[in-house]
């Protein structure tokens, strides 16, 4: 993980992510600056699940609620970023946020008058 990636504006004290994140040295990096790392542990071919790694599932069902607003807005909306500068990439995604809470808002508006 690259120096800086975590900006403490953007980002609270918890990092979740799965086990491709998980070094000393990411870790380290993480507690240096004040984040708790939620990273998943990798379970050991041909063993039994340990205890300590069955948190995984708990981890797990927080980052499928952010990684299902991604492939949502990849698949469904087709978003691609492609600009200059973070500026209009920043943009870019706000509006892509924006428009998948207003098609929630709409889904959740239809049931509500439906009943």
């Amino acid at each position: 993980m690259k120096e800086g990636r975590l900006d403490r504006s953007h980002i609270a004290s918890d990092v979740w992510a799965d086990t491709a994140y998980r070094s000393k040295a990411n870790e380290a990096s993480m507690e240096k600056h004040g984040f708790v790392p939620k990273l998943h542990r990798e379970k050991s071919h041909l063993k039994p699940m340990p205890h300590h790694i069955q948190r995984n599932a708990g981890k797990s069902v927080i980052r499928s609620h952010v990684e299902h607003v991604f492939a949502d807005q990849k698949s469904q909306m087709g978003l691609f970023i492609r600009t200059v500068g973070i500026t209009q990439a920043t943009i870019k995604i706000g509006l892509a946020n924006i428009a998948y809470d207003m098609r929630g808002f709409l889904f959740l508006k239809r049931l509500g008058t439906s009943a």
